[in-house]
């Protein structure tokens, strides 16, 4: 039996929703899931004028808001799974821009069994514990798979069930 709604487009509204009611801004970049699996979590911030800087390439918010949600949707749904009540929070950003971004822009995280690591840890010592998440930018109508900027996300997590 298929399922009513694709859950891309589910993730989708997800995030939007989210955006609206807790972050403005992500809303208004208007993201969208590509893939969402247990391992990898692909969102795709459109090339529009709102995202535009004044040289016709993606505005560095939207870059930020693009891997903040890339890493973030992917650790949302692994603690969602885990049934435990999980505080997330960044706690740094690091970023390598390496082209100019003058597409629509894929951001991919391929992090998913450390984060469920790093849930498994927050569980058993009750403590915040860290870990970096990598974030790969691609613009694959322009440049394929090769990274137009390189981020480090550091992923800060608390679990609060304890």
């Amino acid at each position: 039996m298929k399922k009513l709604i694709n859950e891309k487009i589910k993730a989708t509204w997800f995030i939007r929703y989210f955006g609206l009611s807790k972050v403005p801004l992500i809303f208004y970049c208007r993201p969208s899931v590509i893939k969402l699996t247990e391992e990898t979590t692909i969102i795709k911030i459109p090339f529009k004028r709102r995202n535009k800087n004044h040289l016709k390439s993606m505005y560095f918010g939207a870059l930020a808001v693009g891997t903040d949600i890339a890493g973030g949707v992917l650790a949302m749904k692994l603690i969602r799974e885990s049934k435990r009540n999980i505080s997330l929070v960044f706690k740094d950003f690091k970023a390598d821009f390496l082209q100019r971004p003058e597409g629509d822009t894929h951001f991919t995280c391929n992090d998913g069994q450390a984060i469920k690591d790093l849930i498994d840890e927050a569980r058993e010592t009750g403590e915040r514990v860290n870990m970096p998440l990598n974030i790969i930018a691609t613009v694959p109508k322009i440049s394929g798979n090769e990274p137009v900027a390189k981020f480090v996300l550091t992923l800060s997590l608390k679990d609060k069930s304890i």
